[in-house]
């Protein structure tokens, strides 16, 4: 945890920036990238990932099944083989996949197959998507350096997936943490997803 925590910090403090510095203001396309992370409940990723210095916006969707346009109501059951996903644009000034993936994996628990807390099924597993193929070897890279680390005595299980269309979900999950603090604070704390981060981490949320 100490080694991710500090790898975080000083990309911040390259950039020029604190964690605490709002988003830039002026981007241009040439500075703005994409990067898709599945970490249980996109309500909460969505809310991790906005409070990331050079993350310019986030959308909570779905990714990786076999249905066109799926709703709510279907991936939820577990059926359709879509995930919970946020897809996040950066400004590449500020930021970059490195820092992003560093911060990821402090928001998950990466041990647990098929559920992020208490959130059960497939459809809440963790996954890393890459869009092209220095996305992968970092994503790879990553989650090797985490294995070697021997952080846990247990596997990483966080899938490292190709990534296929994304589907945004129902507007009323987009920034859901905003729009329903106290539902949200109530559904993250009786989740117990900080707790176990915590655990985990060794960092409280």
């Amino acid at each position: 945890m100490g080694l991710l925590l500090v790898v975080i910090l000083v990309a911040c403090q390259q950039s020029g920036i604190s964690p605490l510095d709002t988003k830039s203001a002026q981007v241009v396309d040439e500075n703005v990238e994409t990067a898709i992370f599945a970490g249980g409940c996109f309500w909460c990723t969505e809310s991790d990932f906005d409070k990331i210095p050079g993350v310019i916006s986030t959308l909570s969707g779905y990714i990786g099944g076999i249905v066109t346009n799926p709703t709510y109501e279907q991936v939820v059951t577990g059926k359709t083989g879509h995930v919970e996903a946020v897809q996040i644009k950066f400004d590449n000034r500020y930021t970059d996949f490195s820092k992003l993936l560093a911060a990821y994996w402090l928001t998950i628990d990466p041990l647990t197959p098929n559920r992020q807390f208490c959130d059960i099924g497939a459809q809440y597993r963790s996954v890393i998507f890459y869009h092209e193929a220095e996305q992968k070897m970092l994503a790879e890279s990553s989650k090797k350096a985490l294995e070697g680390s021997r952080q846990f005595s247990q596997p990483i299980v966080t899938e490292i997936l190709s990534a296929t269309e994304f589907y945004p979900a129902e507007e009323y999950h987009q920034n859901y943490y905003i729009k329903n603090p106290v539902r949200y604070a109530y559904y993250r704390n009786n989740c117990g997803r900080d707790k176990r981060l915590e655990q985990l981490w060794g960092i409280r949320h």
